[in-house]
């Protein structure tokens, strides 16, 4: 019976079908932070087990640790911090359960999602969990990866094992070239908005066509980072030889002709040519826009010259009221205050050198915080070896330490009250970015053009400037 990649790997994981459609799925790769995990260690505790499979399991420190110079005080200076709390806690939990931890400023530490590929933690084929719901990132290399609760991680921990209940299928297809100035955080944006925040509910999204096969490895993980905003349980592309290029050589994965061996079983980890999916829409890439939200949540999004709807229903009408805009209106005409080129999205190298040579030569304009937040610390050191974070420091921005930052705001990079951001991040919820700030999610192309012109940019001048003539 033919299949689509995503029954390929489900059913190599299956340890034992349940009564009711659940599933017993072995977890391959278990990644763990600070936020989500001392309540399942003290699960495990009460119960007397140890974590079954160590070796399998990965810890950094990363939502809530400092950025800027605060990061080389801690834990002392926040001893009595929720923030050190909670980073001392996941180094003794660690330390107790003999886990492999990046702890801060160490060289591998990061946000969970990018230091995780760039050190080979994850490949082909593999079903990968951690407690943050843009676990869905790595399916950027053909992984079945999704977010789990507190109560499933202790359950992996114990067990190296997750109850699932097998997701559909719901591909979504891209051809096409994409237009000037159109990244891919633009077509899942766009995606997000034609399918609605619940659209891929229920469903895995596939995510074939030839744009998904031109992407980078780093564009494809920004566009299964936000599978989870469009409701979808996580995202896929299959694998080629972009992601074993991307792989051969990590820390990680196999060496030699080990990894020979297993990248030639990645390329046949596809889906098969009559396998049916549950659900099938088709794009043209072209018809895709810069795109930008204009409200509270990732599937309120236009072009960057569409007005702001109307609308019908409450929603639209607590989003116009709480992010401060009329129908009607248009994104240029939105005093922003902050501009944010980070998160687990938009934070690798690929996404700062973009930004960069926008901004390369000129400065932010006055009244415009910067801040630029690398992935993890080998995105920082090699941004600092091409000399990206003087690029920044001259045109005005904050070089920071890698971290989550201000897309989640638990470590006091924070919006006040009322203050508009620009952002690479991946959720516009009320207050995500602080209580009371209003967040435009947006590519690093649009937010380092919003930095230099004070304002979002029209499509013109978008075009102009990706041209290098403005």
């Amino acid at each position: 019976m033919p299949k689509t990649i995503f029954d390929k790997i489900w059913d190599a994981h299956v340890v034992e079908e349940l009564p009711g459609g659940r599933n017993i799925i072995y977890v391959d790769r278990h990644l763990i932070h600070e936020v989500t995990s001392p309540q399942a260690f003290d699960g495990l505790r009460l119960r007397g087990l140890k974590v079954r499979c160590p070796e399998k399991t990965f810890a950094t420190e990363d939502h809530n640790v400092p950025t800027n110079a605060e990061r080389l005080e801690l834990p002392s200076k926040w001893s009595k911090s929720d923030s050190s709390i909670q980073v001392q806690a996941l180094r003794k939990n660690c330390e107790e359960f003999g886990i492999q931890i990046w702890p801060l400023n160490s060289e591998y530490q990061g946000i969970v999602h990018v230091m995780g590929p760039e050190l080979g933690l994850i490949m082909p084929g593999m079903t990968t969990v951690c407690g943050d719901s843009h676990t869905s990132t790595h399916g950027a290399f053909g992984t079945f990866s999704l977010g789990i609760g507190t109560t499933e991680i202790e359950m992996v921990l114990a067990s190296q094992c997750l109850i699932l209940e097998k997701p559909k299928t719901f591909e979504l297809r891209v051809d096409g070239t994409l237009n000037a100035g159109v990244t891919a955080k633009d077509v899942v944006l766009h995606l997000i908005r034609d399918n609605g925040v619940g659209g891929g509910k229920g469903h895995v999204f596939l995510y074939t066509g030839s744009t998904f096969k031109s992407m980078s490895m780093e564009e494809r993980m920004t566009v299964c980072n936000m599978s989870i905003e469009g409701g979808a349980r996580a995202g896929l592309v299959e694998p080629d030889e972009k992601a074993v290029e991307f792989l051969r050589g990590k820390k990680f994965v196999p060496q030699g002709a080990e990894f020979d061996r297993a990248a030639e079983a990645w390329l046949t980890l596809n889906t098969d040519e009559d396998a049916k999916v549950d659900k099938l829409k088709k794009y043209k890439a072209g018809d895709i826009p810069p795109t930008v939200t204009w409200g509270t949540n990732p599937g309120m999004g236009i072009g960057l010259e569409e007005p702001i709807p109307l609308g019908d229903g409450t929603s639209y009408a607590r989003a116009h009221e709480y992010m401060g805009v009329k129908p009607g209106q248009k994104l240029q005409d939105l005093k922003v205050d902050v501009v944010f080129i980070g998160s687990c999205t938009n934070s690798r190298i690929s996404d700062l050198e973009t930004a960069a040579r926008i901004v390369k030569g000129k400065k932010i304009q006055k009244g415009i915080r910067g801040y630029v937040v690398p992935g993890s610390q080998q995105v920082k050191m090699e941004a600092e070896k091409r000399g990206l974070d003087k690029t920044f420091s001259d045109a005005g921005f904050e070089w920071r330490g890698a971290g989550c930052s201000m897309c989640i705001a638990m470590n006091g990079d924070q919006l006040k009250p009322g203050e508009r951001s620009a952002t690479t991040s991946n959720r516009n919820f009320e207050g995500r970015q602080g209580r009371g700030g209003r967040s435009h999610l947006c590519s690093p192309t649009v937010a380092a053009s919003v930095a230099v012109l004070g304002r979002f940019p029209t499509l013109g001048e978008l075009t102009e400037i990706v041209a290098g003539k403005c």
